[in-house]
């Protein structure tokens, strides 16, 4: 497998704009129903971290982080979205993006990673607790999708001092 993982650069822009909007369109991943364009992703690394996975000489798939609240005691708490091409899923793309981005996070000074996934999406659960992601809740109706109530599951990570606090 002929993969590099590496933090986005300005030319990402367009295939990441086609790698997201095709997963809204499958409706498995988001509560967004709308494309975005080139000018939504060239903001994000403003915002947090964007790491991308180029496989065989194309970008397939990306993690981005986003601040979780605007206060002070959130500081090291990242929300994360992680995205993988259709054509690409199960190729274990998705586990060097997770190694790469919690690495990121960890040196970056984060206590803890937390993300919210569709419950019928037991792909991406699955690959999460395998990063030691742990399911702590599920919102019930948390959004509408197309019209529908949708439930999400709430995983999270401790890194660093927090995961070494646990029991104390």
């Amino acid at each position: 497998m002929s993969l590099i993982i590496r933090d986005m650069n300005s030319s990402d822009c367009e295939t990441l704009v086609k790698i997201y909007n095709s997963i809204v369109e499958e409706r498995v991943a988001t509560f967004n129903t709308g494309v975005i364009n080139i000018d939504t992703i060239a903001s994000w690394p403003n915002i947090g971290s964007v790491i991308v996975a180029d496989y065989a000489g194309e970008t397939v798939g990306f993690v981005r982080s986003f601040p979780y609240r605007d206060r002070e005691c959130y500081e090291g708490v990242a929300q994360f979205s992680i995205y993988i091409a259709m054509r690409v899923r199960g190729k274990g793309i998705g586990d060097h993006l997770l190694y790469r981005f919690i690495d990121e996070m960890e040196a970056a000074g984060k206590w803890k990673v937390l993300s919210r996934v569709f419950p019928e999406n037991t792909a991406s659960i699955g690959l999460l607790e395998k990063h030691g992601f742990r399911q702590v809740g599920l919102y019930k109706n948390h959004a509408k999708l197309d019209g529908k109530w949708r439930d999400v599951v709430i995983v999270e990570k401790l890194l660093g001092e927090a995961e070494d606090a646990v029991g104390e």
